[in-house]
């Protein structure tokens, strides 16, 4: 790994880096939250259910990492979390670069390792007010899968009503 701006590493959540995902998962939720109409709990922090099921035989988890500018440590610039390993398609099921990274092509480049080291069919959700991240996804999956191998639907989302619909992109092949 070099001090270049991009040179970054993708690595699988160690056992004692979930914590790591956890405070990152902060990061995620609180820049959803104009998204979603998200708030923080009485104790100030987003919610974190879905972490408690990771990692397992069917969820896994990826930290990228860089050196810090400042103390040469690997610093974690973002996480995928992966479930869907023993079934027959894979979904991300959260996903965050830092905004300090986001247009050096971190996202892409995170996407298209963590989508590699699973082969097999994908689907990625994101919320539809969420444009830029749907500009993203769509980038992603025609360099992962390929133009024309993948479609994008609208879904409700479960339990919350009047909502806008997600959008799911999934490999057609």
């Amino acid at each position: 790994m070099t001090d270049q701006p991009s040179s970054f590493v993708v690595r699988p959540v160690a056992a004692d880096q979930w914590e790591v995902v956890a405070w990152l998962w902060q990061c995620l939720r609180h820049d959803l939250a104009p998204i979603v109409s998200g708030l923080p709990y009485a104790d100030g922090r987003y919610q974190t259910n879905e972490l408690s099921t990771y990692p397992s035989p069917d969820r896994t988890g990826y930290l990228a990492w860089r050196p810090h500018p400042k103390t040469g440590e690997d610093a974690p610039i973002g996480f995928a979390l992966v479930y869907g390993l023993t079934g027959g398609r894979r979904s991300l099921a959260a996903f965050w670069v830092t905004p300090a990274v986001r247009r050096e092509g971190v996202g892409m480049r995170l996407a298209l390792d963590v989508i590699a080291r699973h082969p097999g069919a994908w689907t990625v959700a994101f919320q539809h007010d969420n444009r830029e991240a749907g500009a993203f996804w769509r980038r992603v999956a025609d360099a992962a899968f390929g133009s024309g191998c993948w479609r994008e639907e609208m879904r409700a989302v479960p339990g919350v009503p009047g909502a806008p619909p997600d959008h799911w992109i999934e490999t057609t092949a």
